[in-house]
């Protein structure tokens, strides 16, 4: 089984204008509602893909019930911790220039909502995988995600960390099963600049010798790095129009586990995992199974010398 975990969920709220004028009454040309988190986009690919998963965090309020509601009718499994607060609500402003993102603080926790959650990592077994995604609430302290890797290791089971920057550093003494950082993130977690996308290679090799068992490096439209312990890939980008790139790094993540918990085969979980990441990016909401397969088909990798 594979568990996500997102402690800082939201319901996102996209409104989208032609433009946006500063201090008169702006009205939107469409309005849509959906449930945001890294993990939950995670989730939702993986349940397209069939792969067993259960998706985990804090919900309250009416709209924690919208979040749950929205994944139940997309057929994910969850099993929330139910809050008094309310789940945050983020505003995305998009008009035909840019997109202004709006985003909410997230909700007070209490002690026993707390050791409520920590409590459903007690059926973890050997081979189940826990997937820490996003940002995590400030009344958790910044070391919670420690606390929880710390029982997934007492239950043998394996973790991937799907998070910023400096925040992965933190984990690797711990070797998670995969991370996924991007170009930006790389640069800045070196604090170094590539002119060219094979300076990539030193740095995302250093990543495993610091603990990851392995690293995707993506560069949105350049394609991506697998390193694996053994070897390392390069997967081409696809052409195609870019419609809507969030989650487009939470499908390739969720594309990979789907296929590794199965097959342990990180050059096939690549490949698939290159497939969802872009058919997200070339969807305006979650692809078809149909259209996934026809990006599937154009996947090209190669291996790295």
């Amino acid at each position: 089984m594979i568990y996500t975990v997102t402690l800082n969920p939201a319901l996102d709220y996209f409104m989208t204008y032609e433009e946006i004028e500063s201090g008169a009454v702006n009205r939107t040309s469409q309005t849509q509602v959906s449930a945001g988190g890294k993990g939950i986009m995670e989730s939702r690919m993986m349940s397209l893909l069939k792969a067993d998963n259960t998706a985990w965090g804090f919900l309250g309020g009416f709209s924690g019930q919208y979040i749950k509601d929205f994944l139940t009718e997309n057929k994910v499994h969850s099993d929330f911790t139910a809050i008094q607060d309310l789940t945050r609500i983020n505003v995305k402003l998009q008009t035909l220039k840019d997109e202004t993102s709006l985003d909410a603080a997230g909700p007070q926790l209490q002690e026993k909502e707390i050791q409520a959650f920590i409590d459903k990592f007690e059926v973890l077994k050997a081979d189940d995988i826990v997937v820490f995604a996003g940002t995590i609430p400030k009344t958790l302290g910044e070391d919670f995600y420690q606390r929880l890797i710390q029982k997934v290791k007492e239950h043998q089971a394996t973790f991937v960390m799907d998070v910023d920057g400096h925040k992965l550093l933190e984990t690797l003494s711990d070797h998670p099963l995969l991370i996924k950082p991007n170009r930006e993130e790389l640069e800045g977690i070196f604090n170094v600049k590539f002119e060219r996308n094979d300076q990539i290679i030193p740095y995302g090799k250093k990543l495993l010798e610091m603990g990851a068992q392995q690293v995707i490096v993506s560069m949105a439209g350049d394609g991506a790095y697998l390193f694996t312990p053994e070897k390392t890939y390069f997967a081409a980008g696809i052409k195609g129009e870019l419609k809507n790139s969030i989650g487009a790094g939470d499908s390739t993540v969720a594309g990979f586990l789907a296929e590794y918990s199965k097959t342990k085969d990180a050059f096939q979980a690549f490949k698939q995992a290159i497939a969802c990441g872009t058919a997200k990016a070339f969807s305006e909401n979650m692809p078809t199974q149909s259209f996934l397969d026809e990006i599937y088909q154009k996947v090209n990798i190669s291996e790295v010398d």
